[in-house]
C-alpha cells in the first residue's frame, strides 16, 4: 500500500495539514484551496461579511450547490437520452414490422 504524503494548504489565512496519497490528489487540494481563497476573497469584497465562518460557509453553499446542480442536470440529461432511445427502438421495431 502507497504510504501517504503530508502537505499543507492555506485556507482563509489558516494552515491545514492534510494527508495525500499521490500528486494527483495534491494537485486537486490545491486547486479547490485556491478556488475557495479566490472565493473568500471576493464574498469579502462584495459582501459587508467580516466573520470569517460566515464567509466560508458561504464558499460551502457555493461549491456544494455547483455539485448539486450538476448531478441534477446529469440525471435529466440520462433522463432525456433514455426517452429518445426509447422512442427509436419503436421506430425501429415499426421498421423492422413492415
Amino acid at each position: 500500500m502507497a504510504e501517504s504524503l503530508k502537505i499543507k494548504v492555506t485556507i482563509a489565512g489558516r494552515v491545514y495539514p492534510i494527508r495525500i496519497k499521490n500528486e494527483n490528489e495534491e494537485e486537486g487540494m490545491r486547486k479547490a484551496a485556491t478556488q475557495i481563497n479566490n472565493l473568500v476573497t471576493k464574498f469579502e469584497k462584495n459582501y459587508a461579511v467580516s466573520d470569517k465562518q460566515d464567509v466560508l460557509a458561504m464558499c460551502a453553499l457555493q461549491f456544494a450547490s455547483l455539485i448539486e446542480i450538476n448531478a441534477i442536470n446529469k440525471n435529466e440529461d440520462l433522463i432525456n437520452a433514455t426517452e429518445k432511445m426509447n422512442k427509436l427502438s419503436v421506430l425501429i421495431d415499426k421498421h423492422l414490422k413492415r
